[in-house]
Order: C-alpha cells, then sequence, then structure tokens
C-alpha cells in the first residue's frame, strides 16, 4: 500500500515532523520523517495516563466509582474531564457530572490517586503497566500525567496497536474507555471552542460530530484520540481499521487547524486506496 500522504508534513510550516500509520495487528502500513526522535507530547500523554490508570482499574486497585478529586467526584469524572476541576488549576469550576470541563488538573489528581493506591509514584506505575509491556523504550513522563510525556512515533504506533488489539487489557475495558461518559455534555475543546456535545469517554476524546475538529470531514463518528498543545496528535479510526500519529516541534495553532484534517482526510483516502 502507498502512503504517500504521510508526504504531506513536509509542507507543514514546522522545522521537525514525524507521522505513521498503525493497523490493529501492528502493521506500519506507512511512516514519514524521524520516527526514532523524542518529542514533548503535551496532552497526548493523556491517553497513555488513561490507560495506565485502567490497568490499574483491572489490577482491582482501583474502581471507576470510588471518590476521587472534588466532594462527590470519582475515577470515572477525572478520566472524562466531568469532576468539575477548573482546567489547569485546582479550584472547582462545577458539579461532578455536570459539565465538561477539560482538566489538566483533574489528571494530576487522578495520577496521585493511582500512586497513593498502588503504592508507586504514577510515572513508574506507567513504566510498569504500560510502556515496559508495550516495548516503549523510548516514552518517559516527566512530571504531570496530563501533559508532560515524552514519545516517539515508533513507540506511540505500538501503543495505537494495543488500543486497536488490546493485550494489555480486556477488549470490553478499552470499549468503555472509548465510550462516551455523561452523553449530552457541552464544553469547551481547547483550540476549536465550544461543542455541543463535547464527548469525551475515559480519557480518550470521541470524535462523534464534533465541527470544527482536529481530525478529518471523513473521519468515522467512532474515531477516537487526543491532539497536544506541543503540535501532535493520534488519532484511531476503527472504521478504517487504523491509527496514525504525528508529532511536531511547534506549537498548536493555525498552522495546526489549517493543516492537519486535510492530512487526515488524504491518510483515510489513502487507506481506502
Amino acid at each position: 500500500m502507498s502512503m504517500q500522504s504521510l508526504a504531506m508534513i513536509e509542507n507543514w510550516p514546522v522545522p521537525t515532523a514525524a507521522a505513521a500509520v498503525v493497523r490493529a495487528d501492528g502493521t506500519v502500513v506507512g511512516s514519514h520523517g524521524p520516527t526514532d526522535r523524542r518529542f514533548p507530547l503535551a496532552s497526548v500523554t493523556k491517553p497513555l495516563a488513561a490507560y495506565a490508570a485502567l490497568v490499574a482499574y483491572e489490577e482491582g486497585a482501583i474502581e471507576f466509582d470510588e471518590a476521587a478529586g472534588p466532594d462527590g467526584a470519582t475515577v470515572r469524572h477525572l478520566l472524562a474531564h466531568t469532576s468539575g476541576l477548573a482546567f489547569d488549576e485546582h479550584r472547582i469550576q462545577a458539579a461532578p457530572g455536570a459539565r465538561r470541563i477539560y482538566s489538566n488538573a483533574g489528571f494530576e489528581v487522578l495520577g496521585d490517586h493511582i500512586a497513593k493506591a498502588t503504592d508507586i509514584p504514577f510515572a513508574d506505575y506507567l513504566h510498569q503497566a504500560v510502556l515496559e509491556p508495550l516495548g516503549m523504550t523510548s516514552t518517559t513522563l516527566e512530571g504531570s500525567p496530563a501533559k508532560d510525556g515524552v514519545s516517539t512515533v515508533d513507540d506511540l504506533v505500538r501503543f495505537a496497536a494495543e488500543v486497536q488489539a488490546p493485550r494489555l487489557l480486556d477488549p470490553r475495558t478499552v470499549l468503555e474507555a472509548m465510550t462516551v461518559v455523561h452523553p449530552g455534555l457541552s464544553g469547551i475543546l481547547p483550540g476549536y471552542g465550544s461543542q455541543k456535545p463535547n464527548d469525551w469517554g475515559l480519557g480518550f476524546e470521541i470524535r462523534d460530530g464534533k465541527s470544527p475538529h482536529w481530525t478529518g470531514a471523513s473521519s468515522s463518528p467512532r474515531t477516537v484520540g487526543h491532539f497536544g498543545q506541543s503540535g501532535t496528535f493520534l488519532w484511531i479510526d476503527p472504521d478504517a481499521g487504523a491509527a496514525c500519529v504525528a508529532l511536531t516541534d511547534r506549537a498548536f495553532g493555525p498552522w495546526a487547524i489549517e493543516a492537519w484534517p486535510p492530512f487526515t482526510d488524504a491518510v483515510l483516502a489513502d487507506l481506502r486506496g
């Protein structure tokens, strides 16, 4: 299969970019750029942290509906950005389950909660639960579980293959993470404004009918993933049977809003072949 679409990253106004497409069986159907180069992930860290939370759940260290974070909030609320915590500070803005408030603070509280429950610092737990078993040897968490991951395209395709065909988790757990928690809630999708509804699963953003959006016009509503303010994204489109990772060293901005959707549409067209 020719994945000429990936060469479009050459035209992005960024110093460095790398991208790859991977199927559920781990087959990398195309890649472009320095896929072994480490880039700061920004919020693409969140799906990795969420996956560690899912492992902690399956190990019995935590329950989705146990208390965590603000009064009345649970692990599930923290993962789904419905705990009521503010975007970047530990301040309560809403009652749990009332609004979708995208929250770095929520993921930091979640990391602390898992660290207490497992008696392992969260970065170490992520390493043991997810990174090491998947062979993600170039990936580290250097601070906040919300935004301080560093990784390579090569490592993230391993993760994207895992999410498509889980080996570390029961597929039903991953399906739950890719299913809307608290359907119908509105909220701000950072960089893209108010979305009604602003659907999320457990740590994964769900595309559904969002517009504008960072994925493509032809991306299926079932597409899940995340983008990061460091100019990074990872999407998994079950209808296409593939996932795409793109990492850059230029902060997200108008260039990305313009460049990413046509890129994704071209990748999906290549996959349909």
